[in-house]
C-alpha cells in the first residue's frame, strides 16, 4: 500500500519560496493504478520524484507498505528504492553499449548477483513485450517504442511494489503509446504492484484508470475527454 499524507515541496526562487507541492495525500491499494495529470510546470515530476525516493519532501510522509523511505540512514535508501520501485521516463535512459536484454538486467546487477531465474525472467519479460526477437539488440538498432518498450519490461523486472513512469509516451506516436500505456498497466497488474503514471494525454489516463489532477500543487479529482 502506497500512503502519502501533506506531501509538500518548496523550492527557493527569487520572490521567495517556490511552492510546487502544497499538502498533496492520496492512497494507493495493491495493484492500483493512479495517472496524474496537470500542466507543465504543475508539480507531476516532483511528486514522482518524492515517491520514487529520489527527491526528498520539505513536509509530509510516504510509506510504502509502512516502511517511510526517508527514514531510512542515507545509504539505505538507494536498495530500497531499487528492490520496491520501478521507473520509467519519458527518456528511455538505456545504457547505449549495453544489449536490450543487458538494459533489463540491470536493476539486479545493483543487488550485486543476477541468478539465472532472473536473467530467464528478463528474457521473459522481452518475449511479453514483443521484442524476444531482439534481445541482442542496441538501444541505437531500437525505435523510439521498441526502447520504452525494454525501459517497460527493466522497469518490472525484480518485481516492485510500486512503478512510477512519468511521461513515458510523451515522445511516441499515438499507437506505439498505446501499446507502451498497455504494457505498462498489464505488467504493473500482473505483478501485483501499484502504478502511478504521470502525463498530459487523456488517452493514457484512461487506459491507466483512476485520474487526478495536480492543480496548484494540490491533487484535485480529475476526469479525460470524451
Amino acid at each position: 500500500m502506497l500512503e502519502v499524507e501533506g506531501l509538500t515541496k518548496h523550492f527557493p526562487a527569487p520572490g521567495g519560496l517556490l511552492r510546487v507541492l502544497d499538502g498533496v495525500s492520496l492512497r494507493l491499494e495493491p495493484g492500483g493504478r493512479l495517472a496524474v495529470m496537470g500542466p507543465s510546470g504543475s508539480g507531476k515530476s516532483t511528486l514522482l520524484s518524492i515517491l520514487g525516493t529520489l527527491d526528498e519532501p520539505t513536509a509530509g510522509s510516504v510509506r510504502l507498505d509502512g516502511v517511510d523511505p526517508f527514514a531510512l540512514p542515507p545509504h539505505a535508501r538507494p536498495a530500497f528504492r531499487n528492490r520496491e520501485i520501478g521507473f520509467v521516463f519519458q527518456e528511455h535512459h538505456l545504457l547505449g553499449g549495453c544489449t536490450a536484454l543487458d538494459n533489463v538486467v540491470l536493476p539486479a546487477l545493483a543487488t550485486g548477483s543476477v541468478a539465472a531465474a532472473v536473467v530467464e525472467r528478463a528474457r521473459a519479460l522481452l518475449d511479453r513485450v514483443g521484442l524476444g526477437s531482439r534481445q541482442q539488440s542496441l538501444p541505437s538498432e531500437l525505435s523510439g517504442g521498441e526502447r520504452q518498450r525494454v525501459a517497460v519490461a527493466r522497469a518490472v523486472l525484480l518485481e516492485p511494489r510500486l512503478v512510477l513512469a512519468d511521461e513515458p509516451t510523451g515522445q511516441l506516436d499515438a499507437a506505439t503509446a498505446n501499446v507502451v500505456t498497455e504494457l505498462l498497466a498489464e505488467l504493473a497488474r500482473e505483478t501485483g504492484g501499484m502504478l502511478v503514471v504521470a502525463t498530459h494525454s487523456d488517452a493514457a489516463a484512461r487506459r491507466i484508470g483512476t485520474v487526478v489532477r495536480l492543480e496548484s500543487g494540490r491533487l484535485e479529482p480529475g476526469r479525460v475527454g470524451p
